[in-house]
């Protein structure tokens, strides 16, 4: 059988550390919910609680080819847990045909402990696209209150086309001979888009009919066919960056079945091509505006007292040179490798790290920096790379070099230092020549119950711009906080955050016009 090497995010390897760090962080704040001591009414509770015991949840009136059952087993991570259960459920590839071929999508469960005082289920998803739900359920355990367990049924998934659930799986050689992200010719360009036509066959002949049907729409249809296996009227979701675009499209496609829906970090599905490099480029810039003046006034900085909008100018040409060396690899940078292992910092907002890699590569001393490029071990057949769900979601076209070239001047124009919005730059050109099944488009929800958004002010991977944009699409049901510092993920990083998404999600109180909360220290 050939093996993998698991890749699970659009975010860089160089954070996964910290990303687990913030995981890590994230769950055991939601144990902060026990000291709130409150009860839903049973009005907000809204779900009958699932079927208990047994090895399984029958399936009743499911959504269009989601009949089955999902049985209950011990999970291999944790056989000796009793709360903790693994399961699969078989859906159709193809929700427009719910006949067709299926495939085993997989499901943790921590049952609340406690049926009598039981909300219902919270279904968690860390997005990526590529992080697993199952995972963070796994975890739960050591991380959440016990309260919380008492009151909660935690339901995570690996969603499609990721982890578990028939990943899709792609040629670890060539991946490895991934062209450069940010051609600068327009044979470079063309031969861009060639790479990308040969690694989609890749893909598709590796994981098969599944490829074509990992957009957030087909995992929102997904997400209804779990709550019709579990036996609940209506879902609660707290849903993360990537995992909003499933949470909006849930709320779209099954208003009524929302019991409440925070998003967190929240991805603005409505978007052209244009607004999504001018305004990430903004949203980087002023990250890297917050980055000078924590420095300003930190002793403890690498570059105190340094003209750091200058150096790091400097940086940017010996990049463009072809003189900047990171001296722990002897690679040459470019300027796009430069600010994405800048952006990687953004996060979490380690700004000390990040004084500390500029100056090692002013000094041409040896620099730990992340790459924008897919991590691939060529020893392993093939590798699991669920980064291109993406492009089935967003359209991003881009018609020739010309066209390229105009995209990256509308995003230095709004970034002088930073240049580009990583995350733009990456996905455009890794989507370079595909047709989004599920492309951008205004949000048309009609729930009736209110809909939490929190996003940061300074947000490397979703501006905030995107959060105002959403809530004004959601109108009257939606409602904003705006934690006001830095990073990606708003929910750990204070009390006042914290608070806020608790009682939205045991409560459902909606917090007033012009909500925010200020930020932690650096």
């Amino acid at each position: 059988m050939l093996t993998t090497k698991r890749t699970t995010s659009w975010h860089p390897r160089g954070v996964d550390r910290r990303r687990r760090r913030l995981l890590r962080t994230l769950w055991a704040v939601v144990a902060v919910l026990v000291a709130l001591s409150l009860t839903a009414p049973p009005a907000l509770a809204g779900t009958t609680p699932a079927a208990a015991g047994g090895n399984g949840s029958a399936v009743g009136d499911a959504s269009r080819g989601g009949n089955g059952r999902i049985d209950w087993q011990a999970c291999p991570e944790r056989p000796d847990d009793p709360g903790t259960r693994c399961g699969t459920l078989r859906l159709p590839v193809d929700w427009a045909r719910p006949g067709g071929e299926t495939f085993p999508l997989a499901l943790a469960r921590r049952t609340a402990t406690d049926p009598a005082a039981r909300i219902g289920v919270l279904v968690f998803n860390p997005g990526g696209p590529g992080l697993s739900g199952v995972d963070t359920v796994l975890t739960a355990t050591s991380q959440l209150g016990p309260d919380v367990l008492r009151r909660f049924d935690l339901v995570g998934f690996d969603p499609r086309g990721t982890v578990r659930s028939a990943p899709v799986r792609c040629s670890s050689a060539l991946l490895a001979r991934h062209p450069s992200l940010t051609p600068t010719s327009a044979a470079e360009f063309e031969g861009l888009r060639t790479y990308n036509r040969q690694l989609r066959d890749d893909c598709r002949a590796h994981s098969g009919p599944l490829f074509d049907h990992i957009d957030s729409a087909s995992v929102a249809r997904d997400t209804d066919a779990i709550r019709t296996a579990l036996g609940e009227r209506q879902l609660s979701f707290y849903q993360w960056s990537y995992g909003t675009l499933i949470g909006q499209s849930y709320a779209e496609m099954f208003p009524d079945r929302v019991r409440a829906l925070a998003m967190d970090s929240v991805m603005d599905h409505s978007q052209g091509v244009g607004k999504v490099f001018r305004s990430g480029a903004a949203s980087n810039e002023a990250l890297f505006h917050e980055f000078v003046t924590w420095c300003a006034r930190t002793p403890s900085c690498a570059l105190h007292g340094r003209d750091v909008p200058a150096l790091f100018d400097r940086l940017m040409r010996r990049a463009d040179a072809g003189t900047l060396v990171d001296a722990s690899t002897g690679a040459t940078l470019t300027w796009f490798e430069l600010g994405f292992a800048t952006f990687v910092n953004f996060f979490d907002a380690t700004w000390a790290d990040l004084a500390t890699m500029l100056l090692a590569l002013e000094r041409g001393e040896a620099a730990s920096l992340a790459s924008p490029m897919v991590p691939v071990d060529t020893s392993q057949a093939l590798t699991e790379y669920a980064l291109q769900a993406f492009c089935q979601d967003w359209s991003l076209p881009v018609d020739g070099f010309a066209d390229w070239k105009r995209y990256l001047e509308l995003s230095r124009a709004a970034a002088p230092h930073l240049r580009a919005s990583p995350v733009a730059v990456r996905f455009a050109a890794i989507c370079l020549g595909w047709t989004a099944v599920n492309p951008q488009h205004r949000l048309r929800v009609e729930t009736r119950a209110p809909l939490l958004v929190l996003n940061g002010r300074y947000d490397p991977a979703t501006p905030y711009d995107g959060a105002l944009r959403v809530v004004g699409q959601l109108g009257g049901r939606g409602a904003l906080v705006t934690y006001e510092g830095s990073g990606h993920a708003s929910y750990p990083r204070t009390a006042c955050t914290r608070t806020y998404v608790e009682r939205y999600l045991i409560e459902r109180a909606v917090p007033p016009a012009g909500a925010s909360c200020p930020a932690a220290p650096a």
